[in-house]
């Protein structure tokens, strides 16, 4: 049996080693998760590579507020995206929209070759997109490796039969990474309904981003590992 992923969002270097030292498999690392994640910076992504030995996917997104992004900006994404490499992460976080809200698969074409060898999760900017099921059509053809959707509901729990019905559709053609609001009380659920086999938490409806003790942020994750231990176990969860 494949054991289930548990991806864990930090914003520094204390919570990633936590993250770890809980139980996590691995690090989607960024800044200000309050208001989604930022792109960290370079010394961040330095020092954490040096501190924990699981996987390090990198928050690649040069602002909050919308996925609409300047000629300015991509040139900055891709820079971001080159300085990653440099760092030693395992892969990159990003998505972007046309005004419209629909994919731009061209542009995120273009970061994804960027990004080559690593891979690329498109982020939930695809929580945004009109059309879920087409969206995910334009995520496929990108090139993108997963997508961290909610199921475009404003938590993982309430977009859980979305997320399966998701899972279907993309089949083997692409990850489908179950985020937003997951914690220990209904992590066990979205696992039964989705049958997935990853799964990510930033714990943000648990501990107050940036104010919990490294020990408590330890913990909750810990706490979130035995659920997928246990729920693993259970006959015919997370076969897709």
């Amino acid at each position: 049996m494949i054991p289930l992923l548990l991806e864990i969002s930090v914003e520094s270097l204390a919570a990633a080693a936590a993250a770890e030292r809980g139980g996590a498999n691995r690090i989607e690392l960024c800044e200000y998760l309050a208001v989604g994640g930022v792109t960290p910076n370079d010394q961040l992504m330095r020092q954490t590579r040096k501190a924990v030995r699981i996987p390090i996917f990198s928050m690649i997104r040069p602002r909050d507020e919308n996925f609409e992004y300047s000629l300015s900006e991509l040139a900055q994404m891709r820079r971001e995206i080159e300085t990653a490499k440099d760092c030693g992460m395992n892969g990159v976080v990003l998505g972007i929209l046309k005004p419209d809200r629909t994919v731009d698969v061209d542009r995120t074409r273009e970061l994804i070759e960027c990004a080559k060898p690593l891979p690329v999760t498109f982020h939930r900017a695809f929580d945004e997109t009109p059309d879920l099921h087409a969206a995910l059509e334009d995520v496929i053809s990108t090139g993108a490796t997963r997508i961290l959707t909610s199921g475009g509901k404003p938590n993982a729990a309430q977009g859980a039969q979305v997320l399966a019905d998701l899972v279907t559709a993309a089949g083997s053609r692409i990850t489908i990474l179950p985020g937003g609001g997951i914690n220990a009380s209904n992590l066990a659920e979205v696992a039964r309904t989705t049958q997935v086999r990853e799964f990510h938490s930033g714990l943000g409806t648990t501990l107050p981003y940036g104010q919990s003790s490294p020990a408590d942020f330890e913990s909750a994750v810990r706490q979130l590992r035995k659920i997928i231990d246990k729920t693993s176990s259970e006959p015919g969860v997370a076969r897709s």
